[in-house]
């Protein structure tokens, strides 16, 4: 079955408050819940325009811009079958939680949506209980750690804003496979989404890529590992792993960037968003601590 959305074509016309924003996330919040790809697809055929032109999908778009929407049809996604105790064990996941935004603790394993594959995604649990809901940035599925959701529109705007102005921190706990040469490395390297020969998604340093920069912090040294903490500037997809990866320390655990030859075994990515300071509605700081399997990975790797 399919639904259109948005009607025939209209013209919109961005408003102060969406001076900033970028056009794909803008159609996004136009036309609801519809499938980023489908979002790319439409400007990337020129059925969207902006002020008569066509645009790429990072336009930054200015307050008095036109966009051109055009109708899109899509598949209705039947109402995915949650495992049993899955909305508990979401809830259970919550840290905080007020008017503006909460903050969940994600464990590995869980996509924030589903698709591609997944029949289920972290939101479907999310919208049982709470709707309105809308997360502000995303974590990949095998990493765990703190994910920030905005609770109603006016928050989402001005929680975007605090991550476009670069106002938010996050850091990340790793574990590199291999020695840091450096107490302290910044990797400032441009990365680029690829589809490789085994048609999977990945991203690739490359000078014609979206600028990312992320800086590794030496904790300690595990015999041939470092636990690092990786704070990221930016928040590309797959930046940390792919920044490791570029740098021959790929995370332990990393089933698509680490080609090194497995020297122990681990049932999941060594990553795990543990920091979050959010400057808006007003300065504050959130912590998640390593989860035991993590903790139990070191342990592992010191007796060694």
């Amino acid at each position: 079955m399919t639904e259109a959305r948005g009607g025939g074509v209209r013209h919109e016309t961005v408003r102060e408050d969406r001076a900033g924003q970028r056009l794909d996330n803008f159609l996004i919040g136009l036309l609801g819940s519809v499938p980023r790809s489908l979002v790319y697809r439409i400007v990337r055929t020129g059925q969207v325009r902006v002020n008569g032109s066509r645009a790429k999908p990072m336009k930054k778009l200015k307050a008095g811009d036109v966009v051109r929407v055009p109708p899109v049809k899509l598949e209705k996604r039947a109402e995915p079958r949650l495992p049993s105790g899955l909305i508990d064990q979401v809830e259970r996941c919550l840290i905080e939680q007020n008017d503006q935004f909460a903050i969940l603790n994600k464990p590995s394993g869980l996509a924030v949506h589903g698709g591609t594959g997944l029949d289920f995604g972290l939101m479907d649990a999310i919208k049982q209980r709470h709707p309105d809901w809308r997360p502000v940035h995303r974590l990949d599925r095998p990493t765990s750690g703190l994910l920030l959701m905005a609770c109603n529109h006016r928050a989402l705007r001005s929680l975007q804003k605090s991550f476009m102005a670069r106002e938010v921190e996050k850091r990340y706990f790793a574990l590199l496979d291999g020695v840091l040469p450096e107490p302290l490395m910044r990797v400032d390297v441009p990365l680029k989404k690829i589809r490789d020969g085994s048609g999977q998604h990945r991203v690739v340093p490359a000078e014609d890529g979206q600028d990312a920069v992320s800086t590794f912090r030496l904790l300690e040294r595990v015999g041939d590992y470092s636990y690092v903490e990786v704070e990221i500037e930016t928040g590309r997809t797959h930046q940390i792993r792919a920044h490791a990866a570029g740098i021959d320390l790929p995370l332990v655990g990393d089933e698509l960037y680490n080609f090194h030859t497995a020297s122990m075994t681990v049932n999941r990515l060594f990553l795990h968003a543990h920091y979050l300071r959010l400057s808006w509605p007003e300065d504050c700081v959130y912590s998640a601590p390593l989860p035991d399997e993590l903790s139990d990975v070191l342990s592992r790797c010191r007796l060694s």
